[in-house]
């Protein structure tokens, strides 16, 4: 009875001693979820000093460095986290995430060669993690063979993904299919997994992507009206919808809220568009309307972002020798900017809402 007793007491105390562990992951998802990543960082750190010992708040900290760029610390805690849980295939995926932006920041092949080997280790680990296979089939179709990639291992992943998950088949296939520059039978890929209507919200974003990489309005446009049936409050279909709008070429008015409003409202994260992308977007915008200098202003804010951006330096390439136009649509377009300047005089939260989806919007 004794012994009985005894590990009772010790089953609860353990258990009360993981709540209070798992109080702080709660707190710290709730500010990356925010993009707030450096509050994150030190409610984790916070709790790892009393428990030392825990691979979530290691893995969680990882996760905040690696969106913070800061590889060095996300390889750190993500070999932590992997070494605190052996087993746990996701820990192994994330860690060959966090590898993976450091090979790519360094140009390193013996970090590119351990990306692989989480991937691999991860998908050993839980042959059913659709997301590790579907990182492993990624690294083996992007990578040179010198450091492990195999166009046919590629498949064989996409295979394996369709086996567990037809909908990720059909996007791990048209994935595997863009790199092979087969672009209609990848669009054929993406419109197999949209018919399936998936219940969740990323492989309608996944087809977005493509659609809007191929500037297919209506496709776009599309995809977006059937994410919007599954997620309607999608922070990210602000910027689909605006960029839906901008390649149309119609209602501008309408694509410049939506696109500020994503801006304003949304994190900067690695799984969603980008601000820069936004900002260019809203440089098209202005270049379609003739607003030569605000178009300009877009390019060089998304440059300021993300100095590699090669489709906004061109763009003012190009805005250097073009004269400014107006249009009817431009005249519109500045009616309703001086509009709002006098409604910011009497109210100072401004909120665009667009089909019950609220968002701020910035100037």
């Amino acid at each position: 009875m004794i012994r009985v007793v005894a590990f009772v007491v010790s089953t609860l105390v353990a258990s009360d001693t993981v709540l209070r562990a798992s109080e702080p992951v709660v707190v710290a998802r709730e500010q990356f979820d925010r993009g707030d990543y450096a509050s994150a960082v030190g409610t984790l750190s916070a709790a790892l000093s009393e428990h030392p010992h825990d691979a979530q708040l290691f893995h969680w900290r990882s996760r905040c460095y690696l969106e913070m760029k800061d590889y060095t610390k996300a390889i750190a805690d993500a070999e932590r986290a992997v070494a605190e849980r052996p087993d746990s295939s996701e820990y192994r995926r994330w860690a060959g995430h966090a590898y993976g932006g450091a090979a790519e920041q360094a140009r390193s092949l013996s970090l590119a060669r351990k990306v692989k080997a989480a991937f691999e280790e991860a998908v050993k680990l839980d042959a059913s993690n659709v997301d590790a296979r579907r990182d492993l089939a990624e690294f083996y179709v992007q990578a040179p063979w010198i450091v492990g990639g195999d166009r046919g291992k590629a498949l064989k992943e996409v295979e394996a993904i369709a086996r567990l998950d037809p909908v990720a088949g059909y996007l791990a296939h048209a994935s595997y299919l863009r790199h092979e520059k087969r672009l209609d039978d990848a669009e054929a890929a993406y419109q197999r997994a949209l018919d399936l209507r998936p219940a969740r919200i990323d492989p309608y974003l996944e087809a977005a992507d493509f659609y809007e990489e191929r500037a297919e309005a209506a496709k776009l446009a599309n995809a977006v009206e059937q994410a919007r049936r599954v997620a309607p409050s999608e922070v990210r279909l602000l910027y689909y919808r605006g960029v839906s709008l901008v390649l149309a070429k119609q209602n501008l008015v309408d694509a410049d809220g939506l696109l500020r409003s994503y801006i304003a409202t949304s994190p900067r994260r690695s799984d969603f568009p980008s601000h820069a992308a936004a900002l260019h977007w809203r440089g098209c915008l202005n270049e379609s309307l003739g607003n030569i200098g605000a178009a300009a202003d877009a390019y060089r804010a998304a440059l300021a972002l993300e100095p590699g951006r090669k489709a906004s330096r061109d763009a003012l390439s190009r805005l250097g020798t073009t004269g400014l136009r107006r249009s009817g649509e431009h005249e519109r377009f500045e009616t309703w900017r001086s509009s709002l300047g006098v409604r910011r005089e009497v109210q100072d939260a401004r909120v665009v809402q667009d089909d019950g989806q609220l968002g701020r919007l910035v100037p």
